[in-house]
């Protein structure tokens, strides 16, 4: 599972996504690619589980690259 290294402080604030995305909305390997169709933020178990679910679905066959990473330490809300 992606998760990045420990930074020097641990959460950030959450702040709001907004905008298309710049870096990594062209294919660059393969002929096949998945998007979002909103601007959300992507865990790395969700990385993990699409990963998993294209390989059992090509049955092994093929590469799967992942050019997305879940860098950014959000923490929940409060109750």
């Amino acid at each position: 599972m992606l998760q990045p290294v420990r930074t020097k402080w641990r959460k950030a604030h959450k702040g709001r996504i907004h905008g298309t995305a710049t870096r990594a909305s062209t294919i660059n390997y393969g002929a096949y690619a998945l998007k979002a169709l909103q601007p959300e933020r992507v865990t790395g178990k969700q990385i993990e589980a699409a990963r998993v679910a294209l390989t059992r679905h090509m049955k092994r066959q093929g590469r799967v690259w992942t050019r997305i990473f879940p860098n950014i330490p959000v923490s929940k809300k409060t109750n």
